[in-house]
């Protein structure tokens, strides 16, 4: 699959159901890296809010018209003692499973550095599950570093 047969744009609230289904995913594959997840039901985002929100980008990759893959940047506001006031937050990266591997998710991560770098950000950031070592793998493959591991004591 070559990438103009892959189409990037912003998501529109007539994509809503199939990104719901998106997030679903998300938290199915994510339930073995995390056990503090809540049983279903469950949400992650309010994705109809980020769609309309002029301060976040949320996208779709498409290939013969069908959504294949997500992703959204937003705006947070950085600890007080970092060296920037903001920057912009990935999150919500899925691409069905019939098409990862493909790259799309390097395209989806293009659209929205560019977005963000747009929007004046200079630092970019997401968070992965230290185990989930095939999204660390394509994080890194994008430009991504490990930065900080967060570890948790019940």
């Amino acid at each position: 699959m070559t990438s103009d047969q892959i189409t990037i744009r912003n998501a529109t609230l007539d994509d809503l159901p199939i990104l719901l289904q998106f997030e679903q995913g998300i938290i199915t594959s994510e339930r073995p890296f995390d056990v503090t997840i809540k049983e279903d039901p469950v949400s992650y985002y309010n994705l109809k809010q980020m769609i309309l929100d002029d301060d976040s980008c949320v996208i779709v990759a498409e290939v013969e018209e069908k959504v294949v893959s997500s992703g959204y940047a937003i705006s947070k506001r950085a600890r007080h003692y970092l060296d920037h006031e903001f920057y912009a937050y990935l999150g919500f990266m899925y691409t069905d499973l019939e098409y990862r591997g493909k790259g799309i998710n390097a395209l989806v991560v293009d659209e929205l550095k560019k977005w963000s770098h747009e929007k004046g950000f200079k630092e970019i950031r997401l968070t992965v599950y230290n185990d989930n070592l095939p999204a660390i793998k394509a994080y890194e493959k994008v430009g991504f570093k490990k930065h900080i591991i967060e570890m948790r004591l019940e």
